[in-house]
């Protein structure tokens, strides 16, 4: 199956006075749960679940990237900027979140997301970055009905030296590091669907598809 190149998707669209973003998609994940295949790649109604993710966040960012260790021409299809992380033995999604932040260009903020959350809502963007102006914090992070999500979130791009403190401190959970930033949230609803179901399973892959099929 050869997936849609990401160069088709939609323009980001344009938003007064928004200050620059970059979108980083991390697809750095080992997928133990799914026999330790590339989850990124696996196919999801038609296309891979990574190409799901890049529909849904392009349109709302300047720039996209991914975060992935490993072969980068695995993800060639795709057309974007692979970043590995920039530590060793796979510390987890932050280090792919410090690999955004430290090759950020000019923008001003990064927005991460998994590469397995397919059905990431339109309007993330705009209502982390409004949420980030209601309270002036270097970080907002999703939150749908009574669940937190740690690493779908936006990030400014001066905590790059902090994180990297962080990590080289032997730290790892995102949690904890909003916490310690003093992050705050921004909550959607999850009403016949949660928008920021991850894909972790054979069964979790099997109802995103009935999902999808409506």
């Amino acid at each position: 199956m050869t997936p849609p190149s990401a160069s088709s998707a939609p323009s980001p669209l344009p938003v007064p006075d928004r200050p620059a973003v970059c979108g980083l998609i991390l697809a750095g994940g080992l997928g133990r749960r799914m026999g330790g295949v590339d989850k990124a790649l696996l196919p999801l109604a038609g296309r891979p679940l990574l190409a799901h993710g890049i529909a849904a966040l392009a349109p709302q960012v300047d720039r996209l990237a991914l975060s992935a260790n490993g072969d980068p021409a695995r993800f060639a299809a795709f057309a974007l900027p692979v970043l590995p992380d920039p530590l060793p033995d796979h510390p987890g999604p932050l280090a792919g979140i410090l690999a955004g932040l430290e090759a950020l260009a000019g923008e001003a903020w990064l927005v991460s997301a998994p590469a397995d959350a397919p059905f990431l809502p339109h309007d993330l963007v705009s209502r982390l970055l409004a949420r980030q102006g209601e309270t002036g914090s270097r970080a907002v992070f999703a939150a749908s009905g009574t669940r937190t999500h740690p690493a779908t979130a936006l990030w400014r791009a001066d905590l790059a030296p902090e994180l990297r403190a962080y990590l080289l401190a032997g730290e790892r959970r995102v949690g904890q590091f909003l916490a310690q930033i003093g992050a705050a949230t921004a909550s959607w609803e999850a009403v016949s669907y949660d928008p920021f179901t991850n894909i972790n399973t054979p069964e979790d892959m099997v109802r995103a598809e009935h999902i999808l099929g409506g």
